[in-house]
């Protein structure tokens, strides 16, 4: 996958999982966590893009999500 996800990207693979679980982000390998996902901002225009905002720490991954993203040491 490219880094740069669409919206229509994104809402492909999310059909594929239960729409009742809460969804977290997961962040940076070296200190591996979940982040609430917050706010979520449509910029239209030239730049237009949409930015799903982080609302705080949830704790560390669980070691078979690092597992699954390849993320180190499970």
């Amino acid at each position: 996958m490219s880094h740069d996800v669409t919206v229509r990207q994104l809402i492909h693979q999310l059909q594929e999982v239960n729409p009742d679980l809460p969804a977290y982000f997961a962040i940076n390998p070296d200190w591996p966590h979940a982040h609430r996902i917050g706010s979520v901002v449509q910029i239209t225009g030239s730049n237009g893009a949409v930015y799903l905002a982080e609302d705080g720490q949830e704790g560390v991954l669980p070691p078979e999500v690092r597992a699954q993203l390849d993320w180190g040491n499970v």
